[in-house]
């Protein structure tokens, strides 16, 4: 099958070393994001020097939420003749032959509001605007999210949007904000043609047109799928010594902040050759041995591989798992400190389906009942995996997880996405029912207990006790997703007792929504400091008066209060996930 059919199978082919290319630069966009219905003057910047800017100004009918936006323009590149015959084809399909686009796909929908994409932003200073910023903040806070360099020629999906950092890095108290794309190959190949090329992977295969034009363009050479084809839109993670942008259909992208602020992609990263395919964007790092546990998985046997990474960086062989007898759709898993644990879901990848019919790649069988694959996680083949049935126990992200003191149970918290048909094309539809399963390992009896009834997700401990017993969960509340409309903290003991498990919570003001949290411990190397003893971070944004800001809530008070606001300098758009990296770390990378 031809990698262009489903970009996961591009993986699965040899590649050059990492692409470190000049054109992997840190210079803003040469087009903008938005529609060509623009009117065009001049204003000074915070420099004081004249540039010409868009005024985006779409009519209410067509983008009834879109904000007026103001993004930086220069000249656009002028697209060869075959990019301009392939882009009139691809307008043609979606005026007069694509069938209307679902909200779910619909750029009209998927990037209206604060979904709409921004322009790069070089380091700027901001101004604390309540409180003071912690000691224990010196460093970067660095968010990943969609933000697609072109407005969309037809269907959109929120996950294909390219990779955009949002950071803020604190020296002194003083905070230096910058958004930077992740320069990706699928990013550098497009600006360079002036529009997109690269199909995406949720939302280009929606019909056998589509396809078909898609095809076109690789055979006639825009783009080679050897040189990856994702979008590095998905997290951040720091492990063995360095940063980097992930998206679980590409390779790594490594990046680096500079001491002033600026964030630099380095190019795509293979771990000198030995990572030769996809990895996930969950990562586990490992606290106490600083080894990194990851997967991929694919649509294609075997269907999941897990590998690690030691301390010093080098990875570590391939466990391939042909225990699957068909292709799952696994985006996170945990470990302990004696397991890796891989959920398999009513989930799976549906690639012929995609480029046949149309349709997402990824679909749903209510039939299959989900299960938790556990393999020791220094296995070397999957001689020992254990699959266990959990019935309607459907995970996209996995909190935490442990070993009892006994060595014969482990421990798992995570959201239940109820309904599960849902999560990719009605987000606005699930629930997220937060739970604490208990495994047996020697009866194989699962026990299930609700931590909540409120509709939780993306939620985060402290990194301290990843695979480690862990007592506090900070969680976003959906309203619905992907909107969050404030932080929870949970108790997970409580459970044991049926308690609501709720201690404190910070709803936000209306009209203005959050992001993933973050938590930080304020002595991170102190054995002997509370759990919860350190500060929640979010960015969070007024959708009335379209600013954003960066906020800093004290774990331990019952109200998550509100310790440090930092007033940003552009807005920051609703993303994905995002962590906090030591300076002294920043300083290694």
């Amino acid at each position: 099958m031809n990698p262009l059919f489903c970009p996961f199978l591009s993986s699965t082919l040899p590649h050059p070393n990492p692409l470190v290319s000049p054109s992997l630069t840190t210079t803003r966009p040469s087009s903008s994001p938005y529609p060509p219905f623009l009117h065009i003057s001049a204003i000074r910047n915070v420099e004081d020097k004249l540039h010409s800017t868009f005024y985006a100004t779409p009519t209410t009918s067509q983008f009834p939420e879109i904000p007026t936006t103001v993004v930086t323009a220069k000249k656009r590149p002028v697209p060869s003749l075959l990019v301009t015959i392939f882009n009139e084809l691809d307008d043609f399909i979606n005026n007069f032959i694509g069938p209307p686009l679902p909200p779910s796909i619909d750029p009209k929908h998927v990037l209206s509001g604060n979904f709409a994409p921004v322009d790069e932003l070089p380091p700027t200073e901001c101004e604390v605007i309540e409180g003071s910023l912690p000691p224990c903040l010196d460093g970067a806070y660095i968010r990943n999210g969609p933000n697609p360099q072109f407005y969309p020629r037809g269907p959109h999906h929120l996950f294909d949007g390219d990779g955009m950092l949002h950071s803020i890095r604190i020296s002194h108290g003083r905070p230096i904000f910058c958004s930077r794309y992740v320069k990706t190959y699928k990013y550098v190949i497009e600006k360079s043609a002036g529009s997109p090329v690269i199909p995406n992977l949720f939302s280009s295969y929606r019909s056998f047109a589509r396809s078909a034009v898609a095809i076109a363009r690789l055979l006639t050479g825009q783009f080679d799928p050897v040189n990856g084809v994702g979008l590095a839109n998905t997290s951040v993670a720091f492990f063995c010594g360095h940063l980097y942008a992930l998206a679980e259909s590409d390779l790594p992208y490594a990046v680096r902040l500079t001491p002033d602020g600026d964030i630099k992609t380095l190019g795509r990263y293979d771990f000198d050759g030995k990572l030769s395919t996809s990895m996930t964007a969950h990562p586990k790092i490992d606290p106490s041995t600083g080894e990194a546990f990851a997967f991929r998985y694919s649509p294609v046997h075997p269907f999941l591989t897990y590998f690690r990474f030691d301390a010093q960086g080098k990875k570590q062989p391939d466990v391939p798992i042909f225990s699957l007898s068909r292709p799952s759709f696994f985006h996170d898993f945990a470990i302990t400190n004696r397991y890796a644990i891989f959920p398999d879901i009513q989930m799976w990848m549906n690639p012929l389906k995609m480029i046949i019919r149309g349709g997402s790649p990824v679909g749903t069988d209510p039939t299959k009942v989900p299960r938790v694959g556990i393999i020791p996680r220094y296995a070397k083949d999957e001689s020992e995996m254990r699959w266990i049935d959990v019935p309607g126990f459907n995970i996209i992200h996995a909190i935490n997880a442990w070993d009892e003191e006994d060595g014969d149970a482990i421990v798992m918290v995570a959201p239940n996405i109820l309904p599960i048909e849902h999560a990719l094309e009605r987000m606005d539809l699930i629930h997220g029912s937060l739970e604490k399963v208990r495994i047996d390992l020697k009866t194989g009896t699962v026990t299930r207990h609700r931590l909540s009834q409120w509709n939780l997700e993306f939620a985060v401990i402290n990194p301290g006790y990843l695979g480690k017993k862990n007592r506090y969960v900070y969680s976003a509340v959906g309203d619905p997703f992907p909107k969050i409309s404030g932080i929870v903290k949970l108790d997970v003991s409580r459970s044991d007792r049926r308690q609501e498990c709720i201690v404190a919570k910070r709803m936000f003001e209306p009209g203005c929504y959050g992001s993933e949290p973050f938590f930080v411990a304020k002595e991170p190397d102190n054995p002997e400091a509370e759990e919860d003893d350190g500060y929640v971070l979010s960015y969070v944004h007024d959708e009335q008066s379209g600013k954003s800001r960066f906020i800093v809530m004290d774990a331990q008070s019952p109200d998550l209060d509100i310790v440090a606001a930092v007033k940003l300098p552009t807005r920051v758009p609703y993303g994905f996930h995002g962590l906090f990296v030591k300076g002294c770390d920043l300083k290694m990378d």
